[in-house]
This record gives C-alpha cells, structure tokens and sequence, in this order.
C-alpha cells in the first residue's frame, strides 16, 4: 500500500523553534504538486539564476546545465537520477524532512543524497528554518555531477558514520567542516571568489552578501581552522572559507580524522566572526551589527 509522503517542519514551542527528524525514504509525488508549487519553484530558480550569472562557480553552472534543470517545473528525481547514476554513481532519496545525523551519514557514504520532496510556501520564498526542495534539489545536486566534488560528498559521509561513533566533540568538528564547505563554501577561480555552497547558491540574500558585503571575513581553507570555526544559523555568516580547488576538498579528506579531533578536544573552538594572525585572510571584515557567535 502506498503511503503519503508527509511534511516535516520544525514545530513552534515556547521555547522555540523544535527540530522535527523523519527518517524513511519516500517516492517523489510529482502529481501531487500544485500550480502553486511548481510557481514557487519557477520565480525562485528565475531568480537564482540571473543573480548567480558572474557569481556562482563554473562548475555549478556547468552542472545544472546539464541536468536540464529549468523553471518550467519542478524536475523529476528518476529524471536526474539516470543521468547522475551515468555521471559520479549517486542517486535522489525523497526525504519528508530533516534526518537524524547518522541516517544522513550513511546514505551520503553509499551515494544516496537525501532530497526533501516538499517545497517552501509562497511567504517562505526569502527564508526558511529547513532545507527543502529547493534548497536540496538547486543548492546541492549539480555538484554531485563532478565526480571529485562527489567523491568528496561520499568520503564525507564515511567520516561522518566514524565522527559519530566517537561522540559528540568529534561529530561537531566534522559538521563545521559541511557547514563550511558543503553549505558556505567559496572557490577561487581565475577571475575571482566565486560560490559553490548550497546554502549560498540557494539564498538571494546570500549570495549577495558573501561576495559584495565588507563585513564578512574570506580566508583560505584550512581543515583544522574550519573544524574549529563556530556558525550561526539564524543570520548571514560572518566567515567563508576559500578552496582553490575541489581537490583541495578530496586531498583534506584523505588522512584518518582521528588524531585531528584528539588535538581540536585540547583547543578552544574560535568565534565565527575572529581572525587570527595565522589566518590566510582575502578579505578581513568587521563583523559589525552581527548576533554574538553562538556555538552549533
């Protein structure tokens, strides 16, 4: 019998905002979204792609090119599953929401990326607390095209399902590592800083912000000042990290994390928004007008 894929969102408590977890996958049930959806869709991937002209990176261009990825509608995980099984071995999971981090570890280690099969509301256009489909299918899919950025992905996850067997410290010095590179990372290219995270690529705000703005720091990448780094969730980042190449990335995951975490358990773990003088800084801003850093 088949089951309605539900909606998972965060739950509003008088203490906040709650996460909510699902942890099943789900068919995409494409016939079941509206004209609604598919223009939520249509106005966010128009405008994504004019402010990303100049902005994003080159193989994120070239990537979701080549998927057919369009504004006509929403797309068809079977559609860009064949040609991403074709292109890297990696495959769409329909998700109904957030995952535990351990279900998201082993799916991104076997090649599975988990894609949220609801998309946001029309006054959800600008923000939302969770990822969804959107977010998924436009910010992280391309990438997963180009097979080293995809053997990163996969690697990640493998080290993810270790971090998380070994506790808490070690599982937040990795989620630093996604936070900075998956979701917010910047690549240098030959005619400058240019995005390839998800969070940024998916976000108007954003992508405006990481490159144009003078308050945010850009320094280059480094693995143990990354895992490090604090972040915030509710608010713009006062840091980006800058790799000069998706090898940069392969390269960084190659050693056994495990004595990195035993020297990062005996350091104190660094503001979003500090500079330090060992830091490689491109651009050094002032962090001004910020929340304080909170530890995530």
């Amino acid at each position: 019998m088949n089951v309605t894929p539900q909606r998972v969102e965060h739950q509003m408590t008088d203490k906040g905002y709650v996460p909510l977890y699902a942890t099943g996958v789900v068919e995409q049930p494409w016939g079941s979204y509206t004209r609604t959806d598919h223009e939520v869709w249509a106005t966010l991937f128009e405008r994504q792609q004019q402010l990303l002209v100049g902005r994003a990176g080159t193989e994120f261009l070239r990537s979701q090119r080549e998927m057919g990825m369009s504004a006509h509608e929403i797309p068809k995980f079977d559609d860009l599953n064949r040609m991403l099984r074709d292109a890297t071995g990696w495959e769409i999971v329909g998700v109904e929401g957030l995952l535990p981090e351990l279900v998201f570890f082993e799916h991104l280690a076997n090649r599975r990326f988990p894609v949220t099969w609801w998309i946001r509301k029309p006054e959800q256009l600008d923000y939302l607390a969770e990822p969804d489909l959107f977010h998924d299918l436009f910010g992280h899919v391309p990438l997963l095209m180009n097979p080293v950025f995809a053997d990163y992905m996969a690697a990640y996850g493998r080290g993810g399902v270790k971090a998380h067997a070994l506790g808490p410290e070690a599982l937040a010095n990795l989620t630093r590592l996604y936070w900075y590179t998956v979701e917010f990372g910047l690549i240098r290219e030959a005619d400058g800083l240019r995005i390839y995270g998800a969070g940024i690529v998916s976000s108007k705000g954003e992508s405006i912000h990481c490159l144009e703005s003078a308050s945010p720091n850009r320094i280059g990448f480094d693995l143990e000042r990354i895992m490090r780094t604090r972040y915030r969730i509710d608010s713009y980042q006062k840091t980006y990290f800058v790799i000069d190449s998706y090898e940069q990335l392969m390269d960084a995951t190659r050693p056994d994390f495990t004595p990195i975490y035993a020297r990062l358990a005996e350091q104190a773990s660094i503001p979003a928004g500090d500079v330090l003088d060992t830091d490689t800084v491109l651009h050094r801003g002032t962090g001004e007008g910020w929340p304080t850093d909170a530890d995530v």
